[in-house]
């Protein structure tokens, strides 16, 4: 579904490639987490996705880029919006300044495509529901908190129902029950075989609905592989990424001697669970 093929990309101000050179494919279905401190390329490699770079941004890209077999720089960014869905880090960025209400604000994309309109009334009310913000609807879109607001521009993507979506730490605005729910409706889109590409910084959440996970630094993919392998590689802390609660918790105590040696570190709370009952089972045997 996704492609990058030898991509390098610097923007138009720079001569330091900001991404790549990098190689890899995401197949139909996958959520696929990126993961990387600050400045490793994670939001340069959603936009190029997404079809932003080169289209928007401009700058030098090479190598190549393909959705769904289409290379993204000759395809005109007006047909890539059908197949890719692009939230960004910054609702006030996404929304429209054309529409009064949210319910509005969900339909201008759909309006735009020429969707029927009785299709154009479901489709608003289940992302209303799905993300619960029912009671947000008949309010502006700009009288809302800024977490109120990235609920409203994940809304707006989903409701156009692309192939693929793409988010851009689209928590980083939302308190840990907003997140929450966020997660629950991109786990109902992995279920219906969306693929989904999150940059992300929750990492047990991640963790928990990623099929993968890519951890780029200085522009490069330097991990690639399970949420199991790469939060529990011991390189995380050199790269500026945390592992999860539980691993470094279970990390700790093996060195203690308090973890199975028979068991892998956990990166989930079920995992954790298991392994920390083990070793207080066997810490007391007599």
């Amino acid at each position: 579904m996704i492609e990058f093929e030898n991509v390098s990309y610097a923007y138009p101000t720079t001569a330091e490639d900001a991404l790549g050179p990098v190689s890899f494919a995401i197949p139909a279905g996958q959520v696929c987490g990126v993961v990387g401190a600050s400045g490793s390329g994670k939001s340069t490699l959603a936009s190029a996705v997404a079809g932003m770079i080169p289209h928007v941004s401009g700058g030098r890209l090479s190598g190549e880029v393909r959705v769904g077999g289409r290379p993204v720089a000759t395809t005109p960014l007006a047909d890539l919006v059908t197949e890719v869905g692009l939230v960004v880090q910054n609702p006030f960025n996404q929304m429209s300044g054309a529409k009064f209400t949210v319910r509005e604000e969900l339909a201008f994309g759909l309006e735009n495509l020429g969707v029927d309109r009785a299709e154009m009334v479901r489709r608003i009310e289940q992302v209303l529901e799905d993300l619960r913000i029912e009671h947000l609807a008949d309010r502006s879109p700009f009288a809302l908190s800024g977490g109120q607001q990235q609920l409203v521009a994940i809304g707006s993507v989903l409701v156009m129902r692309p192939r693929v979506v793409v988010l851009d730490e689209p928590t980083s605005q939302l308190d840990p029950a907003s997140a929450t729910l966020v997660f629950g409706a991109l786990d109902a889109l992995r279920r219906n075989g969306i693929t989904i590409v999150l940059v992300e910084h929750r990492i047990e959440q991640l963790a928990e609905l990623a099929d993968r996970v890519l951890v780029l630094s200085h522009g490069s993919l330097v991990l690639d592989g399970s949420p199991h392998d790469v939060f529990t590689d011991e390189l995380l802390p050199d790269l500026g990424v945390s592992s999860t609660r539980y691993t470094r918790a279970a990390r700790r105590a093996a060195e203690r001697g308090l973890w199975p040696e028979s068991l892998p570190l956990p990166v989930l709370l079920p995992e954790a669970v298991r392994g920390f009952g083990a070793g207080l089972s066997v810490e007391h045997t007599p």
